[in-house]
Parts: C-alpha cells; structure tokens; sequence
C-alpha cells in the first residue's frame, strides 16, 4: 500500500493455528523512506513474524516493548515528536496489565507518525582537550540524531583520555527539544579529572603462566604517562602470545596517590597442547600429508614449542615422496615487549626424478611487532645440504643472515576481498669448503578488490619474484633453485615442469630466478558455494633473475569453492595456454584460496 507521504507495510497471515496471530499490520505516516526501513528494522513484532512467533504471551511482551524499540528508532533519525500507537485487537498495548494478559490475539496493528525531523539548535560540548575532533554532524542546523551526541560524547571524552586524563567523563548534559521549531538544544558538559601516569600491573586468572612472564609480555609502561592506546596494545600483545582463552584488561577505580592508575589483567588460560594435521592432492604433483603439535607454555612463560612433519609429493608424476620434519620454540617479549624470539632446526629429503638432495637448517631469529599491519624479521641460520645426482655428490655449507618484512592489510586472511599483502626478504650467504657466497631475494605480492553488492565479485592478483644472485646456477644448493609449474606457481602446467637440463642424462633443476603472476575472478553464488576463474604465468631464469636463458609457461582453469569455518575448501581444474611443458588437465584440492 502507498500513498503520498505514507509508507506502510502489511502483512496478513493466513491458515495460522488455534490461538495464532492472523493478522499484523505496520504503518508508517510521513517522514522519509529511510525512516520507515529504520523503524521496520527496529520492530520486534516483525522480527516475531518473521520467526513465526505464535505464541500469545511472547508476542503480547513484543507489543509491549515495542515502543521504546521504536521511539529509540526515531530519535536515532532525528524525530523527537513521533507519535506511536499499538493495537492489540484493538486495545491500545501499553493500556493492558501484564497480570491481565490476552489468551489469544487475533490482530496487531502498529501505526506510527513521525513528525517533523529536527537539526540542532545548539552542540556544544566543553571544555574540549586541544586538537579535539567532534563529529561533523554535531553542528548547528544539522540532523539533531541521537546517535551524533553519543558520539560527540564520546570524542569529547576520548579527547582528553590521549593526553593522560583517564578518568575523563561526561558528568552532565542538557538535551532541550522545541517542538514548535523542530529543533534541539544539546549541550554536553566534561569533567577531564587529572593527568595520570600508568601504575602497577595486576594480573588474575594465572594458573600456569609466571606472573613475571606476563608482566613482561603485556609490557605496561608503568610510570609514563597514560594513554589509553599503550593500555590496549598491552591487551593485544597478551592475546597474541596464544596462551590465553581470553584477555581483559581493566582500569582501577581509584586512583593511587599522587597520580598513578593501576590495571588489572583477567586472563584465561588456553589447554596447553594442541595438534593438527591436513592434505592437499594435486593430479601432478601428488599428494601432501601434515601434521603438527604444538605445546602454548612449555617453560610457564608462553614459549611456544611446535613439531611438525610432512610428506610430499606421495605419487607425483616425476619424483618420489619428500620428506621434512621440524622443531620451532618460539618465546614473546624478547628484546623487547614486541619482539619474540625463535629457534628452529630443520631437516628434509627431497627426492627428484633428476636428483636427491638431504639437508639440515638450524637457526636463530627474531621478529618485530610495529602494528597490526607490519612485521619485521631477521635471523641467523647454518645450513648443510648433500645434492647427489648421477654426475656424483657435492656438499654446501653456508650461514646466512634473512632479514624481511611482511605489510598485511587484508580484510581477512583465508578468504580476503580487499587489501594487500607484502612478504619480501633478502638473505645473504657466506659459502663454507667451497660452497660460493651470494645473495638470496624474495618477494610476494598480492592484492585484492571487492565489488558488487556484499563484495560478491573479488579480483584477486598475485605477483612471486625468487632469486639466487652471485653464484653460477650449477654452485647453488637446489632448495635454493626455483622450478614452475603446479599448485604454488602455475596451475594448468605439471609440477615443476619448467626447468633447465643439468647434464647431459636428461636430468633437469630450476632456474637461479624466478618470475610468476597470478590473476582471479572469484564469484560466490551462495553463502558457502563460489567459482573462481584463473590464469597463471611463470618464468625462470638461468642466470640471476632475468639473465643468461629463460623459459616461461603459462595456465588457466576454472576453480570450485566451498566455505567452512577454517577457510575455503578448493578445487581448480586447469591446464596449459602457453609453453612447451603441458600435460594435459591438471586437478588441485586443497584448503584455503589458491593466494
């Protein structure tokens, strides 16, 4: 039903049980359309209807609660002379007795006419702390909503929290509607309360964690001045140790003479151990199989102990199964309150139809928490590996020093439909008992965009860059060499296809460099059911990363998505539009997007 200057919304239900609701009607008189879709939205009657509510007594507490629901509606658009009837079966609601509750209700009628909207007569908020921002919207002659004071309130307050006045409040305010103008008169009144420096750091809930340990890991400045942004920082660097369930920090009530405040952390402890396991199958390139189990507080100062295993490539094409086994101990605020340490040793066999080469990795390293976004890394790592081919064995030693950064904006990081992310790493190496020295690079890039209603279309574009620069392509240990083709390069191209001979038995490595882009289209249909069209290139190089030989190869396909709680589950089905090196339709299942 419409009519000018009126929206309504009516519902009729028919065929409904004994002692159901067989009829609702929602009208709205006047005011705009926004209007009318905010009080439909705020309606707990619609919302009972929706849920087909029929008992008589919950939809009657509806009727009854409804008016604040709406009233509440209205202020938050502007309208402050709104008038609101409720009918039930004729009967005004708030006129009926709770003790006097109807058995059966037959017909609701819900009318509401929201009069005139008003603006502001008068914001003003003090005293304000300088460089304080006040929302735009808290003006003279603008919309007078509700909302826009909370929020000057809010800002107001915060204003002076920044420059240490945490106990900062509204302690007043005056809200004055003239109704014959449409207007509204708020005034706001601060009470910023004195400067105050961080106190002493409480902490409950600890079981297992040294109360040092968390002290050290929240890194509460305690004697600087407050700011509201340290105090949450400390929060987040206790939960992101991953030893707690949970993690609430809490300001004292009382301020401790002269001026300090003191915080309470409440924390949870999670279960100590955890395990996991996964596998991804791809046509070429076989099969994946992993494990791990990871220990969150092995020494009661959140050092995180984690072994893993893996074997790969369990049927390939060309190579049999690669194996790799690893232990990693990680420890939070060493250094500094940001900064956690690492050790790590690593041993792996990778056996290719060309060659086998074992190797052992064990290293140092640390990491830098600047933000959510940044993370900066830097280590010290000794390597062995033993590359046997059908020319005889050779050894390499070397000790490296990895220093890299990873930017990461994404809006999530298993299914992202906007931002970036950045991982690059430079390391360079000196070379042992005749092993060369050299430089090694890294760098992977990808970018993502959302568009259509609810983000349904995502553009999804992956740009990969690997390097070995300094020794010759035979003086370099093949972990370091890249090949292209499968999964993690090139879909479409069998596992690591693109390759240069090594000699003169056919056998082949990777090239020195390594170029790769990636492009999708990723489409949801449903709210678990996406299809992704792709298309991959790579290129390798024989002499750094663009000299002596290259040879590229490209693939394209269309993918299969599934949504679970722990990601996409994927299926791509692609096969080769460019280079020498197809093998016909390649098939990859895995967890997660493909980047």
């Amino acid at each position: 039903m419409y009519r000018q200057g009126t929206f309504a919304a009516i519902i009729v239900c028919l065929a409904m049980p004994a002692n159901a609701l067989d009829r609702l009607e929602f009208q709205v008189t006047g005011g705009a359309e926004d209007v009318a879709q905010a009080l439909r939205s705020a309606s707990l009657l619609l919302r009972a209807q929706n849920e087909d509510e029929t008992d008589a007594q919950d939809l009657f507490t509806a009727a009854r609660a409804e008016y604040s629901q709406l009233l509440g509606a209205l202020y938050a658009q502007g309208y402050y002379s709104g008038v609101i009837q409720i009918l039930v079966d004729g009967r005004e609601a708030a006129g009926i007795p709770a003790l006097d509750a109807p058995s059966q209700i037959r017909e609701i009628t819900v009318t509401v006419t929201p009069g005139p909207a008003f603006s502001f007569a008068r914001a003003q908020a003090a005293p304000l702390a300088a460089g304080t921002t006040l929302p735009e919207g808290f003006a003279v002659s603008q919309p007078a909503k509700s909302g826009v004071i909370s929020e000057a309130a809010s800002a107001a307050v915060e204003g002076w929290r920044v420059i240490g006045h945490a106990k900062a409040d509204l302690t007043g305010q005056t809200i004055t509607a003239d109704h014959r103008a449409a207007t509204l008169s708020a005034d706001l009144q601060i009470q910023p309360g004195p400067k105050l420096r961080f106190g002493a750091l409480t902490v409950t809930g600890n079981e297992r964690m040294r109360l040092n340990r968390v002290k050290a890991i929240a890194g509460l400045p305690e004697g600087e001045v407050f700011d509201p942004k340290e105090a949450e920082a400390a929060a987040e660097r206790l939960r992101r140790s991953g030893v707690f369930r949970s993690v609430s920090l809490v300001e004292d009530a009382d301020i401790t003479s002269p001026d300090l405040l003191g915080f309470t952390a409440k924390v949870a402890e999670e279960k100590t151990r955890r395990y996991g396991y996964g596998a991804e199958i791809a046509s070429s390139e076989g099969a994946e199989i992993s494990a791990y189990w990871l220990h969150r507080n092995v020494f009661g100062g959140a050092e995180r102990l984690r072994l893993e295993a893996t074997v790969s490539e369990i049927g390939a094409q060309n190579s049999a199964a690669d194996y790799a086994l690893g232990v990693t101990l990680e420890r939070p605020a060493t250094l500094s309150r940001d900064t956690t340490g690492t050790f790590e040793f690593r041993v792996e066999q990778e056996n290719d139809e060309s060659f086998t080469e074992d190797s052992a990795q064990i290293g140092i390293g640390f990491s830098h928490y600047f933000s959510e976004k940044l993370t900066a890394r830097a280590g010290l790592e000794f390597a062995f590996f033993q590359l046997s081919t059908s020319a005889g064995m050779t050894d390499f030693q070397l000790l490296s020093l990895p220093v890299g950064a990873i930017w990461d904006n994404r809006n999530s990081k298993t299914d992202a439909t906007s931002g970036v992310y950045l991982d690059g790493e430079v390391a360079p190496y000196v070379g042992f008992g005749g092993t060369e020295s050299g430089v090694r690079i890294s760098l992977d890039a990808r970018t993502y965009r959302g568009f259509g209603e609810n983000d349904k279309f995502t553009i999804a574009v992956r740009g990969q860059a690997n390097a070995v620069l300094g020794p010759g392509i035979n003086n370099v240990p093949s972990e370091f060499l890249t090949f292209s083709g499968g999964g993690g390069t090139v879909r479409g191209q069998p596992f690591e296809s693109l390759s240069f001979p090594l000699g003169a038995d056919d056998a082949e490595i990777g090239g020195t460099g390594f170029l790769g882009a990636s492009i999708e289209l990723r489409a949801r249909l449903t709210k678990t059911i996406g299809v992704v069209g792709f298309a991959d290139f790579g290129q390798i190089a024989s002499d750094g990363l663009f000299g002596g030989q290259t040879k590229s190869h490209a693939g394209a396909g269309i993918g299969l998505r599934y949504a679970t709680g722990l990601g996409p589950i994927r299926l791509d089905v692609g096969g080769p539009i460019s280079g020498d090196t197809g093998g016909g339709v390649q098939i990859y299942i895995g967890i997660g997007q493909a980047f």
